[in-house]
């Protein structure tokens, strides 16, 4: 395997891909706030991470991959595979025990000698396994010379280095757990296949994330300790630089690489000295009271914001040379380790209302006598982002539909200005969605094989074991063994271990969940325009799409009304920007049925080709009538075998059945808009039970 390998190997300091020279970390433009969290987390890996929320094309990954390159070398003993301190070796590891030198020894005397190395950089792939990321049973020892071996997985290679996880979001969740688990610990334990083993895991954890692409659970969120949101500048003349600097890179990596050289190297003698300086810093009473003041103003769950704008705020001081905490460095410590805290709703966005963190620090702030300005303090004090920073808003809902003010409540959109009676409806109006609910739960019927989530029964890599079959994916050792053992007198086994043949392979067949596309067909006309019925309707829209976000699906958004239908939002697996879209959803008009229904069964044919595996659900929001257009019978029946659910909007004292009948072309459940939410179902199961 060549030495630059994504899977865990060491990789030369300053050096890239295919011996390429790496883009330095301090040849990188703009991006402050980024730059200074990782080196906040360099100098002090107990922070726990960071999390570089962005578009795509914004240098996320560049600067990542360079930051490697910055770390001092680290000491290890020779030959453990899970990168011991030689003057302070784990006594658990599962290559020791080890004996080393001590601190200070200049000739050492013991059996094993202090070897050092580069600071390794560990990719993890998005399609890794369990085994991968937390090592396994080594198969092949187990299987020749009948030994339990543990083979150390990329936990144990990032130990002491740097572990990136490019697109976190799209990680399995199991596998986003494990991760942030060993994070948090520093340990990481395997339990499995009759393997036992307990080896230390810290390293600097970095993920990178397009929110366009699907948010991660809040949960998830909250393990890693800083989060930064990067935006491409747009200032031309910063681009301008982007574009020469980068041009100059590929035409000549290694010349360019040494151009900043000496900028990299004093860097990196900063980021030593400071680690050197960290144990020394103070955290006062005044800074600690500020730290808590802050996290509790805003309403941030739990105590882990505390602890990591602590421990934040403190390897800010020693980057910046001092010994005691400044309120400057908790203002910064707070504005990078609780945006990203303050969600109470996947829909919310991330952000901080500085004003408010300023007054804050102030009313907690320990009285200082005036000595009068400090010649320092204005290179010490980390610089602000322009007003016209073009990243997330800090205090107001901005662009997306559930923008969070102090305690995460969604605000109610203005009234629109016009006025409809009978007869007078407008083209277009607006209205405010209703509070979101738990909704009934929707699967598609069968068994899949589509990608994970937690919808839809399937095959899945990442469910319970719930047999064996032949193949040689995803190895079922005991059901190999099983296979291979009545034959071990015809193929002369001697003794020296297990016969095996590709003909006893079995894989393993486990049982999961899938995750599915769930196409919404909403009817946005007049005879859904009703002011009260349409704010029920996209309460119960956005409520199926905080279903969807749980359950880790993939969603469309098709809307008719006027003479056409229109997909207001692509097949992606960002359901905040359904919410959005849903919010400025304009009503009104006539109502093309057959249009809404023609427009959804063309998106789910080009789905089909680009992901054949994820099985659909369509959802369809309508009260039945069709105003204009052909029959929808037609439509309907091009929509034949899709698994549907039709949401029943009528209202009032008659009712002419049309959704119902449109539930009977489909072959979908219809369920009253009044009945989707689970508390309404279990109303319906308790009266029914009451009556027998």
């Amino acid at each position: 395997m060549p030495p630059d390998a994504p899977t865990g190997t060491d990789r030369p300091m300053g050096r890239g891909r295919a011996g390429t020279a790496r883009y330095p970390f301090s040849a990188v433009v703009g991006m402050a706030d980024l730059k200074l969290a990782l080196l906040v987390n360099a100098v002090s890996p107990g922070v726990g991470g960071v999390l570089v929320r962005g578009e795509k094309g914004t240098a996320k990954s560049t600067i990542v991959r360079a930051l490697a390159a910055l770390l001092p070398p680290v000491g290890v003993v020779p030959g453990c595979r899970f990168s011991c301190d030689p003057y302070a070796p784990d006594p658990s590891c599962p290559d020791g025990p080890h004996t080393g030198p001590e601190r200070g020894d200049t000739m050492p005397e013991r059996v094993d000698t202090a070897g050092e190395r580069a600071a390794r950089l560990v990719e993890l792939p998005v399609g890794a396994s369990e085994d991968r990321l937390t090592g396994s049973l080594d198969i092949e020892r187990a299987l020749t010379e009948g030994v339990r071996a543990f083979e150390p997985g990329l936990l144990a290679a990032a130990h002491r280095g740097v572990l990136y996880v490019d697109e976190v979001n799209l990680l399995h969740d199991h596998l986003v757990d494990l991760l942030l688990d060993a994070a948090a610990m520093g340990e990481s334990y395997v339990e499995r296949e009759g393997v036992s083993v307990r080896h230390a895991a810290r390293f600097l954890l970095v993920g990178t994330m397009n929110p366009e692409e699907g948010e991660l659970r809040p949960q998830l969120l909250d393990r890693f300790g800083l989060t930064v949101e990067v935006v491409a500048t747009r200032d031309p003349e910063e681009r301008a630089e982007v574009v020469r600097r980068r041009l100059r890179f590929e035409d000549d990596p290694a010349g360019f690489a040494a151009r900043w050289a000496e900028d990299e190297a004093v860097l990196a003698a900063r980021i030593a000295a400071a680690r050197d300086r960290l144990p020394g810093v103070e955290l006062t009473d005044a800074a600690v009271r500020q730290i808590t003041a802050v996290c509790a103003s805003f309403e941030v769950d739990g105590l882990r914001a505390d602890l990591v704008t602590a421990r934040a705020a403190i390897a800010l001081a020693a980057w910046h040379g001092r010994s005691t905490v400044t309120s400057d460095d908790v203002r910064t410590a707070a504005r990078l380790a609780l945006p990203h805290r303050r969600r109470r709703d996947p829909f919310d966005a991330p952000g901080l209302d500085r004003q408010k963190l300023d007054e804050i620090l102030d009313e907690h702030a320990e009285p200082e006598p005036d000595h009068g300005p400090d010649p320092g303090e204005e290179t010490d004090r980390e610089p602000e982002p322009p007003d016209d920073d073009p990243g997330p808003s800090d205090d107001g809902p901005g662009g997306g539909v559930a923008g969070s003010q102090e305690g995460g409540e969604r605000p109610e959109p203005s009234e629109p200005s016009v006025e409809s009676g009978p007869g007078h409806a407008p083209d277009t109006e607006t209205a405010p969605a209703d509070a979101a609910y738990k909704p009934r739960l929707f699967t598609v019927p069968g068994v899949g094989a589509g990608a994970p989530g937690r919808r839809s029964k399937a095959r899945s890599p990442h469910g319970r074991v719930s047999g064996a079959r032949p193949g040689a994916r995803g190895l079922h050792l005991t059901a190999t063994l099983r296979a291979a053992a009545p034959y071990q007198s015809a193929r002369g086994r001697d003794g020296a271990g297990l016969i095996v043949t590709p003909d006893d392979l079995r894989e393993t067949v486990r049982d999961g969940r899938e995750g599915n596309l769930v196409l919404f067909v909403v009817d946005a006309s007049g005879s859904m325009a009703a002011r009260k019925r349409m704010r029920a309707v996209k309460g119960a829209v956005l409520s199926l799409l905080l279903d969807a976000y749980q359950r880790r699906d993939k969603v469309g958004l098709i809307t008719f009304r006027g003479a056409d239908a229109a997909v207001a939002l692509p097949p992606t697996s960002s359901v905040e920007a359904g919410a959005r879209r849903l919010e400025r959803l304009p009503t009104g008009g006539r109502t093309p049925l057959s249009a809404g229904l023609l427009r959804a069964a063309e998106v789910l044919r080009v789905e089909r080709l680009r992901d054949p595996a994820r099985r659909p659900l369509l959802v369809v929001v309508t009260d039945g009538r069709a105003t204009h257009g052909p029959d929808p019978a037609r439509a309907a029946g091009l929509l034949s075998g899709v698994a549907s659910v039709v949401v029943d909007c009528e209202s009032g004292p008659v009712r002419l059945g049309l959704a119902a009948a449109l539930g009977a072309r489909l072959g979908a459940e219809v369920v009253r808009l009044d009945r989707l939410g689970a508390d309404s179902l279990a109303g319906i199961v308790r009266d029914a039970r009451n009556v027998a």
